[in-house]
């Protein structure tokens, strides 16, 4: 059992492996078919590795795919709309999913909600605003091609989704795992009350992980309108399921049932690789979603027993 909490999500991402290689040799063992993998998985593995960081504070964030969803749309508007300059427009945009997850983090740190209704609350009222900006009718992109050559474009042969979220991976990992910030993150995921004994600005702290969550999911929506080429009302919405269960599933990847980037990068991986090769050997679309809601179940489940070993 042990085993399983620290390699559970390992081991169920190796099996998809060998059993689709075997099914599908000249179709899903392909480089092409690996590289549009990490392509489709990218912006999703963005808004869950921002998500990390309050998980590993011992917090809940259930607003980051109606973030992502508003800030796809409000880009689009930007700069269809009010014709502003593409970067100038992403700032902002950006800039807004930053303040969403400040004012989640004073609402759970400062006022004491907790987290999991605080953050359902300031989700509703941005799928509220969502609908007051676009009145809940998908914006269309009418110029700008180098808008979607963000998302689209290749540098060197790699898509360019590629390279973003492998700098926002890095980027993470580095303030998680080498900068005093991390530590005091970890410190208060373990006990935030021992953290504030030991001089930890806990407040502080949490609301730090609810901004990078939020600018994180802020990102992945601003990339997905790039990729899309339109701002859709609900796009990014998915993106709260599918974070939980790759953040889960990566509690039980190298560690026992502690959240950490590599882990959730795992976890995205192995949810990507069982839609792609359900898809290569033509399973109806509903094994798809049969397949995510099992995955959450055995993603809980496993980072269930790493953390119970983990203690002991």
């Amino acid at each position: 059992m042990r085993l399983l909490g620290t390699y559970g999500t390992i081991l169920v991402l190796v099996t998809m492996l060998i059993v689709f290689s075997a099914t599908q040799p000249g179709t899903f063992a392909t480089v092409g078919n690996f590289r549009n993998i990490l392509n489709d998985m990218a912006i999703g593995t963005i808004v869950a590795a921002g998500l990390t960081l309050p998980l590993v504070a011992g917090d809940f964030d259930l607003s980051i795919g109606y973030v992502a969803s508003f800030c796809g749309l409000l880009v689009v508007g930007l700069l269809s709309a009010n014709q502003l300059p593409i970067p100038i427009a992403i700032l902002i945009v950006v800039a807004i999913g930053t303040v969403i997850g400040i004012v989640n983090g004073i609402i759970v740190s400062k006022i004491g909600v907790n987290a999991f209704i605080a953050t359902l609350g300031t989700g509703t009222v941005v799928v509220g605003l969502n609908y007051a900006y676009s009145g809940g009718i998908p914006l269309q992109l009418t110029h700008s091609r180098e808008f979607t050559d963000i998302a689209i474009g290749r540098l060197g042969g790699v898509p360019h989704l590629i390279l973003i979220m492998a700098a926002v991976l890095i980027v993470l990992w580095v303030i998680l795992n080498r900068t005093v910030q991390g530590q005091h993150i970890k410190a208060i995921g373990v006990s935030a009350e021992s953290a504030r004994r030991a001089g930890v600005a806990v407040d502080r702290s949490r609301i730090i992980t609810f901004a990078i969550a939020s600018t994180c999911a802020a990102i992945g929506g601003v990339l997905m309108a790039s990729n899309l080429g339109s701002g859709q009302v609900t796009a990014g919405d998915g993106f709260m399921l599918t974070s939980f269960s790759a953040a889960f599933l990566g509690s039980a990847a190298l560690r026992e049932g502690q959240f950490h980037i590599i882990g959730t990068l795992i976890g995205v991986l192995t949810v990507a690789v069982g839609n792609n090769g359900l898809a290569m050997i033509g399973a109806p679309i509903f094994t798809q979603y049969l397949f995510a809601g099992c995955l959450l179940v055995l993603a809980v489940a496993l980072g269930g027993i790493g953390r119970r070993y983990g203690r002991g």
